[in-house]
């Protein structure tokens, strides 16, 4: 049945090659466990009991409480789905809890400091400049995903209305709008492409040899030119922590901001107005006469 639920997350729920990777990843281990220790015992066979052991037994070697917490997820939609067909009758994940996860907040890149990255830098303006400047500004002046960024079309950029479309998770696509100034950047950028550069793809960002660029490429340069700033995490991901976090900063309505992340809920976005309320608590601390 591992072979039919993962052909469902695939082709019905619609998750992407790398999460349902991931669960095909927890599902055998899973398996291992049970046939290691329990007379390999098919998954689809286990009960309460035998999930609890498993969960137990990745705490006890200190597996991230995140991690842990996709496997039990993993497992819950295993099971559902199982039920759905018809193969069980009785959920063994009915009384398995999650387990608690410190909140982590995202990080992000001061204002001032993404000032001096983009105004600051001179980028050189042969094909490689001015691609690597247009990297960072659409990470940072849409807040698309690598994904997105990867996956961004010629034809999906509309220049008069300053907006793109972006095919994002579950094959969802929406439309982002962008400053006049990206106007400038792509148009500069494709005439250094179409000329220095044999395209390939309809891909509008592409490598020095006309290939559609790769995650290693991209986070590579992102890191060039965030080396020297003063922040722990320096990644493409960063780069949408940073757009998030600068227009609730700036007073967005929370909800405009999940559309313009493509967020399925509202609590998703919401972990970027903790870092706005740390700003307004120092603000606070520094301005009232009675802090």
């Amino acid at each position: 049945m591992g072979e039919s639920f993962l052909k469902y997350l695939q082709y019905e729920k619609r998750y992407s090659p790398k999460t349902v990777l991931a669960y095909q990843t927890d599902l055998q281990q899973f398996q291992n466990f049970l046939n290691k220790d329990f007379d390999a015992v098919p998954s689809a066979e286990a009960n309460h009991g035998l999930v609890r052991s498993w969960v137990v037994s990745l705490v006890e070697n200190e597996i991230d409480a995140a991690s842990v917490n996709r496997k039990i997820a993993c497992l819950r939609s295993y099971y559902k789905f199982l039920l759905r067909q018809e193969v069980i009758t009785k959920d063994p994940m009915t009384k398995i809890k999650i387990l608690k996860t410190k909140k982590k907040l995202p990080h992000f890149v001061q204002e001032t400091d993404m000032v001096k990255v983009l105004d600051q830098i001179k980028f050189a303006r042969d094909f490689e400049g001015t691609r690597d400047q247009l990297v960072l500004e659409l990470l940072y002046g849409t807040g698309m995903r690598l994904s997105e960024l990867i996956g961004l079309k010629d034809l999906s950029i509309n220049l008069k209305d300053r907006t793109l479309k972006v095919l994002g998770k579950r094959n969802k696509e929406r439309v982002i709008p962008f400053t006049q100034s990206l106007v400038r950047l792509i148009e500069d950028y494709r005439k250094v492409r179409n000329k220095e550069v044999e395209k390939k793809s309809e891909k509008l960002l592409l490598t020095e040899t006309g290939q559609p660029l790769y995650p290693m490429l991209v986070n590579r340069i992102v890191k060039k030119y965030l080396r020297d700033l003063n922040v722990d995490k320096k990644s493409p991901h960063v780069l949408r922590h940073t757009y998030a976090t600068h227009l609730l900063n700036k007073g967005a309505e929370i909800n405009a901001v999940k559309d313009l992340l493509g967020h399925a809920s509202l609590a998703a976005t919401q972990v970027y107005t903790h870092n706005s309320m740390e700003k307004l608590k120092k603000v606070f601390d520094q301005a009232h006469p009675k802090a």
